[in-house]
């Protein structure tokens, strides 16, 4: 990623980041630069993309087909209900726009799929998976290997979340490769085992809650800080409020990616 300056409206948009030390300009300027694909402008990527471009990431690309409905605003906050029967590419790009005029927004209103998923994800720096369905989480999460380029996954469902970071692509600090989401999850679970949110519903502020946990990963991962949450998954319950963490590591069984 190329470092890009700040005007000086920026600068004062962004003070609070600048003013940390982990942050800083050098880092701002690094978000800036990033281009971040969102994959769904739905639960999680409204808050997805509600922050990311409020700390300033300088291009967001939107990956969705579908459009906004009402049933939608219950949690998909970055939609209005004047948005119900426009695309959600449109409809959270103006959201953005209105938010932070300095992000660049890229629409791509069409479903990931086997055929253009790995020209999308090369146009990107990261990836942040916000899709409600086993077929895109995984072919999200094996392009994003085969591409190199870190993503951002998480899912929720009536009161519980999760979420992980996943590069492996590289190896952790001990010289062994990282785990990849199929090292979490080696299969999908067969059709119709786990409910859909149509089907079992979900509380609105839970996809608040793991959106905007994702945006702080994508952020702490372009900018270099702290630690992300590679080879561990994330899990909030959200009913007794509690958090819970679990390692993972690359199976024995399978080679690097």
């Amino acid at each position: 990623m190329t470092s890009t300056s700040l005007e000086s409206s920026e600068i004062a948009r962004y003070a609070r980041h600048i003013m940390l030390p982990e942050v800083g300009g050098g880092g701002q300027q690094k978000l800036k630069a990033a281009r971040v694909l969102v994959i769904g402008a739905g639960g999680l990527g409204a808050p997805v993309l509600q922050y990311l471009a409020a700390a300033g990431i300088g291009t967001l690309g939107i990956v969705d087909d579908d459009v906004v409905s009402l049933s939608n605003l219950q949690r998909q906050v970055i939609h209005r209900t004047a948005d119900i029967g426009q695309t959600k590419v449109e409809s959270a790009s103006a959201a953005i726009g209105a938010l932070n005029p300095h992000v660049v927004v890229e629409r791509h209103p069409l479903r990931l799929a086997a055929d253009n998923a790995e020209a999308l994800l090369r146009q990107y720096d990261l990836v942040i998976d916000g899709s409600d369905n086993f077929d895109t989480r995984y072919l999200a999460a094996d392009t994003a290997a085969a591409v190199g380029i870190p993503l951002v996954t998480g899912a929720v469902g009536r009161f519980d979340g999760s979420l992980t970071v996943l590069m492996p692509y590289r190896s952790g600090a001990d010289g062994e490769p990282n785990p990849s989401y199929r090292d979490l999850f080696p299969e999908a679970p067969p059709p119709g085992v786990v409910p859909s949110c149509a089907e079992a519903g979900i509380i609105g502020a839970l996809t608040g809650v793991i959106g905007t946990l994702q945006a702080m990963e994508a952020i702490k991962v372009i900018a270099g800080i702290g630690e992300p949450l590679v080879g561990r998954l994330l899990m909030y319950d959200a009913l007794s409020a509690q958090f819970s963490t679990i390692r993972y590591r690359r199976r024995k069984d399978r080679s690097a990616d």
